[in-house]
């Protein structure tokens, strides 16, 4: 159930702007709020119990209920900025925490890390960070002063084609740094 309610989430996230710019017609902001606030309550409900989880789902079924009780299709285009706060949230505290969050998925593949390596998995975790501030500013300009269309074309598109170069990008720098490894 855990793993099911993650990639709903996961997937109406990445969803989320194209059914706000197709659906703002026909649905309530009230009628995304439900729906949305029904799979993170259903992601807060799945048994998943870290703190950093627990927190995120108490902010936004929070935004949840704001959304269907304001009933203000502005205050829909807020959601991924949202969704940026908490990824740099998760980026940034895992480096006050430690380890960063990319030298744990790295050690999955490379267990006994070296020491470069650690330093440039924590150097990879602060462009992550940095990507994610970005985008959330970026998000946030956009849900103020720009039309719809925008706003759909950047969080629904743009923002992952500038996440995937940067995954192609560190990749690249990665074979480069190792050797071709």
């Amino acid at each position: 159930m855990k793993r099911l309610a993650g990639l709903l989430l996961v997937l109406a996230g990445v969803l989320y702007p194209i059914v706000v710019y197709l659906g703002i017609e026909h649905f309530a902001p009230w009628q995304f709020a439900l729906l949305l606030g029904g799979l993170w309550l259903a992601r807060l409900l799945s048994g998943e119990r870290r703190p950093g989880t627990l927190a995120m789902a108490a902010v936004a079924l929070g935004f949840c209920l704001l959304l269907a009780l304001l009933d203000s299709p502005v205050l829909l285009r807020w959601y991924p900025v949202l969704i940026s706060v908490f990824m740099l949230g998760l980026f940034g505290s895992s480096l006050i925490q430690g380890p960063p969050l990319v030298e744990r998925l790295a050690r999955l593949r490379e267990p006994d890390m070296p020491e470069s390596g650690v330093r440039y998995t924590r150097q990879v975790t602060w462009v992550w960070c940095g990507f994610f501030l970005f985008n959330g500013l970026t998000t946030a300009a956009l849900t103020l002063w720009a039309p719809l269309h925008w706003w759909a074309l950047w969080t629904g598109l743009l923002s992952y084609v500038l996440m995937g170069l940067l995954f192609a990008g560190e990749w690249m720098v990665r074979r480069r740094v190792r050797g071709g490894a």
